[in-house]
């Protein structure tokens, strides 16, 4: 059984999801005329941003750590079929994604899928990187759990109206 990421390609992918994340918001909120969608989604690609700082800071540390090798060859596809799958797979088709949304509840649903993606993969990803980096990783699942909170509260007020 191989081992098929190392930490570091962990991060990059965390890094790729970052990425696409902040894509995806920014277009969104120059998209929107709704003042209330444009501070959220505003907020939210400044978060992604926040994120990506947080894990470069993390693979300027992690260096070539690779993870333990008990991992079974399965569990490391696992993984790889989670940002494959994933609701945006480069920042281009993230843009493209948010361009085509044709209503803010379609957004909003989009966006709180990207979220919970992002979830899923952070929690395997913290089997991967070093003992101290996990509270980082955990930091910022409750962080991706608090922007599917604000999605979901936004849509019921749009719901609403």
């Amino acid at each position: 059984m191989s081992i098929l990421f190392s930490g570091s390609e962990l991060l990059e992918i965390a890094l790729g999801i970052e990425r696409n994340g902040a894509a995806f918001y920014q277009a969104l909120a120059d998209k929107t005329q709704n003042k209330d969608a444009k501070a959220i989604y505003d907020y939210l690609a400044n978060q992604e941003k926040k994120h990506l700082n947080t894990f470069q800071g993390m693979l300027n540390t992690v260096g070539q750590y690779q993870p333990p090798e008990d991992y079974a060859e399965e569990y490391m596809l696992y993984l790889k079929s989670l940002v494959d799958n994933s609701v945006f797979s480069n920042i281009t088709e993230a843009k493209q994604k948010a361009e085509k949304v044709s209503s803010e509840i379609e957004a909003l649903d989009t966006g709180v899928q990207a979220e919970n993606d992002s979830i899923l993969f952070y929690t395997e990803m913290q089997n991967f990187v070093r003992q101290p980096d996990q509270k980082i990783v955990l930091n910022i699942i409750d962080e991706e759990k608090a922007h599917m909170r604000q999605l979901s509260q936004l849509k019921q007020m749009l719901q609403k109206r």
